[in-house]
């Protein structure tokens, strides 16, 4: 004769799955309930090298701080980069005005604004100590056409159609606030002016970058094309760095000519 507890049992097990599953969806939830969202970015616990805020699937980085404005100016930069290269490949006219968004000490805005000489580059930072040290380097050796402006983290205040061109040399991966950001931009920008972004290669493993200051093609090009740009090209001369072309339609001046 077969014992009663064993009839019991199969009844027990269930009850207690079903327990179980009522608390993990439980926990679940309460775990999503953990993740606010805010438009378009969600939160997290901060990775060691972002800030825990996720736009378009991605942690937004820590930002360097003027602290390491040495780095910014190391010796193996030019060998690294190629800036020399990159600022070639723009392919400017000399009166063009150039916006270097995150320009930091300047590293890109002189090299720029040797191309500009008709023209001018604004210097965009979030950190006046940064532009001191850049209008104190200007100021040295009497460069005339590089204005800075103090921008803040959603909005790099410059005017409606100001710009021929928005540079972005390893700076967009930090924004705080990409899409209010690239908004200010693209307002910024005249019809048929160009964004430009010179990101590290992530799909390189070889690429020696922290995982949050580098991005893929397919990442850049997601979250610009939903600034309202339109993806050129992505020229590939430099060593370690994606050199990608956008471009603002020109859908309002065909419109004020017809």
């Amino acid at each position: 004769m077969i014992p009663s507890y064993l009839f019991w049992l199969p009844r027990t097990f269930f009850r207690c799955l079903s327990l179980l599953l009522v608390l993990s969806l439980t926990v679940s939830c309460a775990a999503t309930a953990a993740q606010p969202t805010d438009g378009s970015y969600s939160y997290k616990s901060p990775s060691s090298d972002g800030i825990g805020k996720v736009y378009y699937g991605r942690e937004i980085a820590n930002v360097m701080g003027y602290q390491g404005a040495n780095w910014l100016a190391r010796p193996s930069r030019a060998t690294e980069e190629r800036s020399d290269m990159a600022v070639d490949a723009l392919m400017l006219n000399k009166d063009d005005v150039v916006a270097d968004i995150g320009a930091g000490l300047g590293y890109i805005s002189f090299q720029l604004a040797r191309w500009v000489k008709e023209g001018k580059v604004v210097a965009v930072d979030v950190q006046p100590e940064m532009l001191a040290l850049l209008e104190a380097e200007r100021d040295k050796y009497n460069v005339s056409n590089i204005e800075t402006v103090l921008g803040t983290e959603s909005d790099p205040n410059l005017p409606a159609e100001s710009i021929d061109m928005a540079v972005m040399f390893d700076a967009y991966h930090e924004f705080a606030y990409p899409e209010e950001m690239m908004t200010g931009i693209v307002k910024a920008l005249r019809p048929g002016g160009q964004v430009v972004l010179a990101e590290y290669r992530a799909e390189n493993p070889l690429v020696l970058i922290k995982k949050h200051h580098k991005m893929t093609q397919k990442q850049v090009k997601k979250e610009l094309t939903a600034a309202g740009l339109s993806w050129i090209k992505t020229d590939d001369r430099l060593p370690q760095q994606h050199l990608m072309f956008f471009e603002k339609p020109t859908s309002t001046l065909k419109q004020a000519d017809t």
